[in-house]
């Protein structure tokens, strides 16, 4: 299996995207194509001992920086790092793409070189967010800011499906996120939504709150990418400041810094666990559903843990033969 790595996206440059790509070779023994300046990327490699069994390098001449335009950077840039490795996919030459770069620009060139897959208007980023129950799927987290009822029936089509090939989720529960349960609830659009799902072949609830998704109510959480997107954000921003707001506390007097130590030395198992479920970089990327091919998207900030992981779920993705049958069950299975 090839994966090819958008070696120039992410705001830490080259440097951790080649050591993620040498700790996923090594766990996951995959080969991974890095593709970006070659010079740069082979002065990152001899820093380190490589395979060159696993790791090749594919020169591509221009990189786009997460300040730029997509639009812009996709006419002025075409031999960009994400262009290419896209390339490489639609040639058949790799198995995945995984990108930490310029998310609108990244969607807006897949897009372009992979096409849709048949009866899927809009692609939609598709997250594992932890719950009380595991975790769930959810999608739009940021692809699609403005969406149509038939968009929306597509996510959930996608999720659903997505959930039970990779997330091995028998049945799953799949919920329209809102601001009630009630059905005069939610917006236009969403009531729309709603009334269509319910005809559908899905094990579909209605709609939830967010409280109720992280309770694990239900398995794919269906929403626009601009609520998504909030969500996702502050519910990270959430989690630093609850562990600042604790260390804080903690700090204040003497007894509660020696409870504090004696509480973690105790519990540093459990904390350890518990961190890694909160930590993005634990799921590593999320997958961009709906294109004619498998393709992951990593926060702009990924570590190289991160970036091992996301190249381990592209992996995870096409082993279970993911496009394959995202295609098949999308034939037999009415979107709209």
């Amino acid at each position: 299996m090839k994966i090819a790595l958008d070696a120039m996206g992410g705001d830490f440059g080259p440097r951790v995207n080649v050591e993620g790509a040498l700790l996923a070779a090594r766990q996951g023994g995959m080969s991974v194509v890095l593709v970006g300046d070659q010079k740069k990327i082979q002065k990152e490699l001899h820093k380190t001992r490589f395979s060159s069994q696993t790791i090749e390098i594919v020169h591509a001449s221009e990189n786009i920086e997460m300040h730029e335009r997509a639009t812009e950077s996709l006419r002025s840039k075409k031999e960009s790092s994400m262009r290419v490795a896209l390339e490489l996919l639609k040639n058949h030459e790799v198995d995945a793409v995984v990108s930490a770069g310029h998310t609108g620009a990244f969607m807006a060139s897949a897009l372009m070189v992979l096409k849709r897959l048949p009866g899927i208007e809009r692609p939609a980023i598709a997250g594992c967010i932890p719950t009380l129950k595991g975790s769930c799927v959810m999608l739009d987290l940021g692809a699609n800011v403005e969406c149509r009822a038939s968009h929306l029936v597509q996510f959930a089509v996608m999720g659903a499906l997505y959930s039970k090939i990779v997330e091995k989720k028998e049945n799953p529960v799949v919920g329209l996120l809102s601001n009630g349960e009630e059905e005069s609830k939610g917006t236009e659009v969403l009531r729309q939504a709603h009334q269509i799902l319910k005809t559908k072949n899905l094990n579909y609830v209605g709609f939830i709150e967010s409280k109720d998704m992280l309770k694990g109510k239900v398995d794919v959480v269906v929403c626009d990418g601009f609520i998504g997107n909030i969500f996702l954000k502050t519910a990270e921003g959430l989690v630093s400041a609850i562990f600042s707001m604790m260390r804080q506390e903690f700090q204040k007097r003497f007894f509660t810094k020696l409870a504090a130590g004696l509480f973690y030395f105790i519990f540093k198992d459990t904390l350890y666990s518990f961190g890694r479920r909160l930590d993005y970089a634990e799921y590593g990327s999320a997958p961009l559903l709906g294109l004619n091919g498998v393709v992951q998207v990593c926060h702009g900030r990924s570590s190289s843990r991160a970036i091992k992981n996301a190249l381990l779920t592209a992996q995870k993705s096409v082993e279970s033969h993911l496009l394959e049958s995202l295609k098949g069950a999308l034939e037999s299975v009415s979107v709209v």
